[in-house]
């Protein structure tokens, strides 16, 4: 069973969901790869106190890595964006 705080890992944040939240309200947070779209919308809506509207998920697979003579796999990476309702933000850097 996982827990909220173990859900979302960290946001995402890129010049290009920087971009979607100022445009579009959305945000982006690397979760965790068991995590369904209704546990991040609870975690979301408990950790930052928002109201979700829509949440897309996207799952990037693991890529075969060199190192020297061995090759490793690098782990899968799931991605979820969140829509907050109109007028609602997300604070990440609040205190600074």
């Amino acid at each position: 069973m996982l827990t909220i705080e173990r859900i979302i890992k960290k946001p995402l944040l890129t010049e290009k969901s920087t971009q979607e939240t100022e445009t579009h309200n959305r945000y982006g947070f690397v979760v965790d790869t068991r995590a369904t779209k209704h546990q991040i919308r609870e975690a979301v809506e408990t950790l930052f106190d928002v109201k979700v509207a829509k949440v897309w998920t996207s799952v990037t697979p693991g890529k075969m890595k060199r190192i020297g003579r061995n090759t490793k796999k690098t782990p899968a990476v799931k991605k979820a964006y969140v829509q907050t309702e109109q007028g609602q933000k997300i604070e990440f850097y609040k205190g600074l």
